[in-house]
C-alpha cells in the first residue's frame, strides 16, 4: 500500500527528503504523499524512510490504495526506468 500522512503532522519537514520516490510535499496543511508515487521504499529500502524519520508517528498505510509487495516493485521499475538516450 501506499503510505500516507495524518492529521498529526507537525510539518517538521524530515520526511521529503528522505523519500526516494519524491512522493511526499508540502500539502495545503501538512505534507502529503502522492500515492502513485509512493512504493513504501521497497526497491530502495528495507522499510519506509519517512516512516523511520517520523518524530509523531504520523504515518499509516493509505487504506485507499492497497497493494501488495509484487504491486510496489512494478511501481518502483515504472518510477525507475531510465530512457535510452543514443
Amino acid at each position: 500500500m501506499a503510505l500516507l500522512i495524518t492529521d498529526e503532522c507537525i510539518n517538521c519537514d524530515v520526511c521529503e527528503p528522505e523519500c526516494p520516490n519524491d512522493a511526499i510535499y508540502l500539502g495545503t496543511e501538512i505534507y502529503e504523499i502522492d500515492p502513485a508515487r509512493c512504493t513504501e521504499c521497497v526497491g530502495h529500502h528495507d522499510e519506509p524512510q519517512c516512516k523511520v524519520v517520523c518524530p509523531v508517528e504520523c504515518i499509516e498505510l493509505n487504506p485507499e490504495w492497497p497493494e501488495d509487495r509484487d504491486q510496489l516493485m512494478s511501481k518502483y521499475r515504472r518510477l525507475t526506468v531510465h530512457p535510452v538516450t543514443e
